[in-house]
This record gives structure tokens, C-alpha cells and sequence, in this order.
């Protein structure tokens, strides 16, 4: 159902989002061969994923950030200062 949707994810990825509580409804039962989640389709189709990777730096401290960049590039001494 999700590689429908075009997600397309490992096991352990969706198992992580669903111990996480991602899934509404995502019941774990202990069966004979171990554990087994129950999703509802609801929950399936209604699922949006997390967005991947970092999550952006607050605005003020980019930009802080970026000055410090802008500041290491433009100074010539800035070798010599952290020698002495």
C-alpha cells in the first residue's frame, strides 16, 4: 500500500515509525512465530512519512553561522591568532 503512495522504505524503517506511534491504531500481538504489528488501512492510507534528513538550523543561528564563515574566509591573521 505504501509503495503505491510511493514510499518506499525498508522493514526496520517502518517498523521504527510504528513503535514510534506513527501508525494510529498499530496494535502489537505475540503470535507462535513472534511479535506482529496489526496496522489499520485507515492508518495506512491516511500515513504521511516523516521528512528525511537534518531539520534546518533556527533562522538567527544560520545566520550566525554564516558570519562566522564569512569572518574565518576574510581574515589573513586568523592563522597567526590561534598560533600565539
Amino acid at each position: 500500500m505504501l509503495e503505491q503512495r510511493g514510499i518506499t522504505v525498508e522493514y526496520p524503517t517502518i517498523a521504527q515509525w510504528v513503535r514510534e506511534g506513527r501508525f494510529n491504531g498499530a496494535v502489537r500481538d505475540e503470535t507462535e512465530r513472534g511479535p506482529v504489528w496489526r496496522i489499520p488501512v485507515e492508518s495506512v492510507e491516511s500515513f504521511e512519512p516523516p521528512k528525511m534528513g537534518r531539520p534546518p538550523k533556527p533562522k538567527d543561528e544560520a545566520e550566525k553561522s554564516a558570519a562566522k564563515k564569512r569572518i574565518r574566509k576574510k581574515d589573513p591573521t586568523r592563522l597567526l591568532k590561534t598560533l600565539s
